[in-house]
């Protein structure tokens, strides 16, 4: 019986000696207690270890125990050894899943949903990943056991006290964070927001309140399964273009340099915001629309890079480049980038003449398809840039202008504010949000004109009216309201859902709610109509070359391959 997994083989009998002083000297007691100090109930590794390795200890110390060792023995081997294996699934590091899409989540709003409303809505359109602006608990509550992955802020107001004591920062993550994890599935902790452009007098203390958070997140037993980071703003970023020669504000120098070393140390990414919209409203015409909304340019209009020869087709590549270059200034090349925040508004004063329903839809198309095609940037090719889209539902009491009330993919009733158009994109077709949209009358519309509407989509517009007639599936309820909608949506499905289709002269409106009902069921619901989804599609990455489960499997083996020791001296 040798250690035959080991580089030079040999007999355990050597051992005895030092196993056998080990084991006076560390009784079992003192020696599980060392294991305890890193064992939580998120991670029992560590007593399970412990408990192993003591037997280990104790069987192959004194050869009176290994003469009295037989069969008896191995059910308590195998159990330690079921229990390893339970231990192997507790919560670890979560893998590197590629590029995805995720949306932020206001709450400007005058009429703001109920936060399982909001779930209801995302869970519907299928968003796996959300980024919310606060730790609010009614949020983190409806949230639990979605698996939806979140991002939880630190607003700028309480940066202050948690960047001047460790205690305060130990409270919020014991409050925000320990008391829903891991029902809630939290991935990261955005400290402040735009913080260095926003609040420059926090400064000071940013830095300081990340580190105090990630400590008591390391209390907790947590840092390796929640990241902490900052958004910043690319206005930091000067001289962005060509990309090459982007380098940070130095002024901020003394804040931008800890944050990037903090970020490198503990493997987090930089969050960034990244809005082409504002680039080229700032350009004076220099930028051209189709090269910030992403739509196709012929090479000879191409930025070019004239450092690198790095041509860009798109504002945001040449963005997110840039920052990869600002932090290669600073010598920082290896931490990765998380755009938390870009989009498009789609209304605007008149001096906001490109904040527009079809530049905001193209916009948005387009990105989703950039981003999860796995492409990354012109620097860094094949390296996942996921990015959250800025943001689910209109804010109609943000402070500024009618652009800065206007970034949502729906209204606080849950109708859309534009379908994003995803089709003829591959894999990205199943995100594609017309398979699963209805057109129904609009709450509070005049019984007058939903009849006339109604008249009108069974007669002059052609459609099958049969089963709303008194016997049939969708006669009742029998009242103008259900019947228009079975009309409206009938006649809108007809027309290939064109948006323009459902509006029967301001009665109707597109919602997300199917309208189906017992044995009435809606054009929309019919075939797969109920699988389409706005943003669910994860890419892998291109670069990957683990599966995540890795370090469990070793951590696995090496506890099994001590089990065989012992398993092989008990037995001798």
């Amino acid at each position: 019986n040798f250690l035959t997994f080991s580089p030079c083989p040999f007999s355990l009998r050597a051992l005895n000696p030092i196993f056998s002083t080990l084991t006076q000297f560390c009784p079992f007691p003192f020696f599980c207690g060392l294991f305890l100090l890193k064992s939580t109930f998120l991670d029992p590794k560590p007593i399970i270890f412990s408990f192993l390795c003591f037997l280990s200890l104790w069987v192959i110390s004194d050869s009176q125990k290994l003469k009295s060792l037989s069969l008896s023995m191995a059910p308590l081997l195998l159990l330690s050894l079921c229990l390893l294996v339970l231990a192997s699934a507790s919560p670890s590091p979560p893998p590197d899943e590629g590029a995805f899409i995720g949306v932020n989540i206001g709450t400007d709003l005058s009429d703001m949903p109920h936060p399982t409303q909001v779930v209801a809505l995302l869970k519907a359109q299928q968003i796996r990943h959300i980024r919310l602006y606060d730790a609010d608990p009614g949020m983190l509550i409806a949230l639990a056991n979605t698996g939806i992955k979140v991002i939880i802020s630190i607003p700028n107001d309480q940066l202050l006290g948690i960047g001047q004591s460790n205690s305060t920062a130990a409270n919020w993550i014991k409050r925000n964070v320990v008391s829903h994890y891991p029902a809630t599935t939290i991935t990261a902790i955005s400290v402040g927001s735009e913080v260095l452009t926003s609040l420059p007098n926090a400064a000071p203390v940013l830095v300081s309140a990340i580190k105090n958070i990630h400590a008591a997140l390391l209390s907790s037993n947590l840092d390796r399964l929640i990241k902490v980071s900052t958004p910043l703003s690319t206005s930091l970023i000067l001289d962005p273009f060509p990309p090459s020669q982007a380098f940070f504000n130095r002024s901020l120098n003394p804040v931008i340099v800890p944050l990037l070393s903090f970020l490198q140390s503990t493997n987090s990414y930089l969050m960034i915001n990244v809005y082409p919209y504002y680039d080229y409203m700032q350009s004076n015409g220099v930028i051209p629309l189709d090269y910030a909304l992403f739509k196709p340019i012929p090479p000879n209009k191409e930025a070019v890079d004239a450092n690198t020869l790095v041509r860009y087709s798109n504002a945001f590549d040449a963005m997110v480049d840039a920052t990869y270059f600002a932090m290669a200034f600073l010598n920082f090349t290896n931490i990765p980038v998380l755009v938390t925040e870009s989009g498009w508004p789609s209304k605007g004063e008149t001096n906001e003449p490109d904040a527009t329903l079809d530049n905001a839809n193209t916009y948005n198309s387009n990105l989703i398809r950039h981003v999860l095609n796995k492409t990354g940037t012109p620097k860094r090719p094949g390296i996942a840039v996921s990015t959250y889209i800025y943001e689910l539902y209109n804010e109609d009491t943000k402070a500024g202008s009618l652009s800065e009330k206007s970034w949502g993919l729906f209204n606080a009733n849950g109708e859309p504010v534009y379908i994003l158009r995803l089709t003829n994109s591959g894999s990205v077709l199943a995100n594609d949000t017309t398979n699963q949209t209805y057109c129904t009358a609009r709450e509070g519309a005049d019984p007058k004109m939903l009849q006339a509407a109604l008249d009108w989509a069974c007669g002059p517009g052609k459609i099958d009216c049969s089963p709303i007639k008194q016997g049939e599936a969708c006669y009742e309820p029998d009242n103008v309201v259900a019947h228009a909608n079975y009309a409206f949506d009938t006649y809108y499905h007809q027309t290939g859902n064109n948006p323009d289709a459902c509006n029967f002269n301001g009665v109707a409106s597109i919602t997300t709610t199917d309208p189906s009902h017992g044995s009435c069921v809606f054009a929309g619901s019919r075939g797969n109509g109920r699988n389409g989804t706005l943003v669910n599609i994860t890419a892998p990455s291109a670069n990957s070359t683990s599966s995540g489960i890795g370090s469990d499997l070793y951590y696995s083996r090496g506890m099994l391959s001590i089990l065989t020791v012992v398993l092989n001296v008990a037995f001798l």
